[in-house]
């Protein structure tokens, strides 16, 4: 692997922990009691390659992970490169719990406009379980 890549990994892995970890104390804060279960983070790093063909999905994406209890945490935005070149876009999506998360990706919504995404732009995409407090 060359290390413009690895740096660029080693960057985004670092934005993204440090994201989480702000998130999750906001969502740590909305839950009570020793059965709360840790957050989960939806990550996609997003390279866009058709702008017209992805509106469909960014118009619907949103309503599709609400009713999961899902919110932004991250929708691209300015990025500040510390240590490599930053992707071109993060795509970060606090849940609940990881079930939620799982429920909201495996849902006949969002797998309805899912290819869309994937005719539309190239990314890496996976949930990650945070901690709780």
């Amino acid at each position: 692997m060359n290390l413009k890549l690895t740096l660029l990994r080693a960057a985004l892995a670092v934005t993204a922990a440090a994201t989480c970890a702000l998130a999750s104390h906001s969502a740590q804060a909305q839950t009570t009691g020793p059965a709360a279960k840790p957050p989960a983070y939806y990550l996609s790093e997003f390279e866009l390659t058709d702008p017209e063909g992805i509106r469909p999905y960014s118009a619907a994406v949103e309503s599709t992970f609400t009713p999961f209890g899902g919110k932004y945490a991250v929708r691209g935005g300015k990025a500040v490169s510390l240590e490599g070149e930053p992707n071109k876009r993060v795509i970060m999506i606090v849940f609940p719990s990881l079930e939620q998360a799982q429920a909201w990706y495996d849902s006949p919504r969002y797998r309805e406009i899912m290819p869309i995404r994937h005719r539309s732009a190239q990314s890496r995409v996976f949930i990650m379980e945070g901690f709780a407090n």
